[in-house]
């Protein structure tokens, strides 16, 4: 293949001329001077749109509770009634993107240098992504929903399921349960971590969502509307987080009203209880990742592992183990039906999608930001095969473990007449669940500090990547901006509580669906800017080069000499045949 040198000989240049300057050639991979880890500046108007109206809200919804929960519900209506459509289908579409890029010939593209190793051991970097993804989603809902998918014959209920026996309907809960936690929300975050990690360790670019779309806005990317889709990409991460946070502190009252014999508290203790994880996660996120977020992920890894082994073991040890080869057959049987399930059903279909599948899609998605961008903060080093088998396999595989040892216990005490779904709430039932069996008050204090640390790794990974989206894409942001952003996120989910009123997980649940729908659209356009990225890598030119000069040579070789010729590499002449190719990849 030809390469771009100067073609006149030294003399016509003159002997002081300075030598001819050659252009960074697209099939190679190349070096770029990392400014990540510089002190950048905090971008004035990101930081300042963001923090000014996240104010704005925190007051309207401390001050004024009862006009946010109504302008809340009114937009949530809305959102279901245009929208839930657009929820379902880009869902399945980031799970066959996914497998498409993991599959086809970008699999082997690095997250880094041509040969660089991987930042992290794979055990703290499943650890890490796994904490940071849906740790205290599973501690809440773990007993919860396939309990709740199984008992319930209302609202609740998953449905088509009237009629079945009690095994199938086990069959669909754990189907329905596995929908909404593995492939699917594992594909959203996978879709935005590879365009952080890709062009921020590939590409050398700054590591902020309004980057990854320099292949499809070119130097606007650079502009307002990269700004303005950083805000965007804060605002989810925000009220996303929030709701987690909301969860958590929801099922921590819970614990201590069980365990210390508290009786009925009121929104106080919730408050207090925010506050205190909020001074934890704080000082967690200015330590850094490597020190704070890396230390508490191991710990919680270690604590859920001996959780479980424990339930799985004092608990209904054979039912357990028969349900995890159904629910799986069960899942994949019944994924069409579920991934097409829209409101033009009629019936309960539309409260249940809202009260479930499209809150779940809308709360992946309004965490992609900050767990995209945690996930490619860790996964330097590793191929986009790797990373998407990592990303959606291994979560994937920890929360069907999960959910047959916690749901399917409670399902089988359900079957045997204890009856765990009516005893309390939906924050305590993981609780009720832990009463009939050995040891509860320990295992019960066990799932506090779960949620604690659950608390705390999550929001403080969050805290993270908004002060790196609020200061230039600065992997390690000032202390001063992480602290602004944890206060800001703890005091988002006392008021999306308050918003709920009596129920605070309503509150929840309408504005992380609502604060989604923006970043939805953003997400879309980054799967066809990622896709136009990669068509252009050092990797992809090289083998377009190879089945070029290949094709060529070998047409040459035979033509002339037979079988009998060699391939051999020299230097050609600009406009030679073939060099089309290295043309089309420079059309950056």
């Amino acid at each position: 293949m030809a390469t771009t040198v100067d073609p006149q000989p030294d003399q016509a240049r003159g002997e002081d001329a300075p030598p001819p300057r050659r252009r960074r050639h697209p099939a190679l991979d190349f070096r770029f001077r990392d400014e990540s880890t510089k002190d950048l500046p905090i971008d004035a108007f990101v930081f300042g749109v963001t923090a000014t109206i996240a104010v704005g809200f925190l007051l309207w919804g401390f001050l004024s509770t009862a006009s946010l929960s109504s302008a809340s519900s009114t937009a949530l209506g809305w959102t279901m009634q245009g929208l839930d459509w657009f929820f379902v289908l880009i869902a399945s579409g980031f799970v066959v993107f996914s497998l498409w890029l993991a599959l086809g010939k970008y699999g082997n593209i690095p997250l880094g240098r041509d040969g660089e190793r991987p930042e992290f051991r794979t055990s703290s970097w499943i650890a890490m992504m796994f904490s940071a993804g849906m740790g205290i989603g599973l501690m809440f809902y773990g007993v919860n929903e396939p309990l709740t998918f199984f008992a319930d014959g209302g609202d609740f209920a998953v449905p088509g399921t009237n009629g079945l026996t009690q095994a199938e309907l086990a069959d669909v809960a754990m189907a329905q349960t596995l929908f909404h936690w593995t492939f699917h929300p594992w594909a959203i975050y996978a879709v935005v971590g590879l365009a952080i990690a890709y062009g921020t360790f590939r590409k050398g670019r700054r590591q902020l969502i309004s980057a990854a779309f320099i292949p499809l806005l070119g130097k606007r990317a650079e502009g307002r509307a990269g700004k303005v889709i950083d805000i965007l990409a804060i605002f989810a991460t925000l009220f996303g987080s929030a709701a987690s946070l909301g969860l958590g502190a929801l099922q921590i009252r819970s614990g201590l009203q069980i365990v210390a014999g508290l009786g009925e508290t009121g929104n106080a203790l919730l408050i207090g209880i925010i506050a205190v994880l909020t001074v934890g996660f704080v000082l967690s996120a200015v330590s850094g990742v490597a020190k704070g977020i890396q230390w508490l992920s191991n710990i919680n890894m270690v604590l859920a592992v001996a959780l479980a082994v424990f339930v799985f073991v004092v608990g209904p040890t054979l039912f357990v183990l028969d349900i995890v080869p159904s629910a799986i057959a069960a899942y994949f049987g019944e994924l069409p039906e579920m991934a097409g399930r829209t409101n033009a059903q009629g019936g309960n279909v539309a409260t249940w999608l809202s009260y479930y599948t499209v809150f779940y899609w809308a709360w992946w998605i309004s965490w992609t930001p900050f767990v995209g961008m945690f996930i490619a903060r860790i996964s330097r080093g590793r191929t986009i095969r790797q990373f998407v088998t990592g990303v959606l396999l291994v979560p994937s595989l920890v929360s069907l473990v999960w959910f047959a040892i916690f749901g399917g216990s409670a399902i089988k005490l359900q079957m045997d007449g204890t009856d765990i779904y009516g005893a309390g709430g939906v924050e305590a039932q993981l609780f009720t669940l832990l009463e009939n069996f050995p040891w509860a008050t320990v295992t019960s204090i066990l799932v506090m500090v779960l949620v604690g640390i659950f608390f705390v790794s999550g929001a403080d990974a969050a805290s993270l990547v908004m002060g790196t989206l609020s200061q230039n894409g600065a992997i390690e942001p000032r202390k001063a901006v992480v602290v602004f952003w944890g206060v800001a996120t703890g005091a988002a989910a006392a008021v999306m509580l308050l918003v709920g009123g009596e129920d605070g997980l309503n509150g929840l649940k309408t504005i992380t669906i609502v604060s989604a729908v923006p970043f939805a659209v953003v997400m879309v356009g980054l799967c066809v800017a990622l896709a136009k990225d990669l068509s252009q890598d050092p990797l992809v030119v090289r083998a377009d080069y190879a089945k070029a000069a290949v094709h060529e040579a070998v047409v040459a070789g035979v033509t002339e000499h037979g079988d009998d010729f060699r391939l051999a590499v020299e230097q050609d002449t600009p406009g030679a045949a073939g060099d089309e190719v290295g043309d089309r990849a420079e059309q950056r």
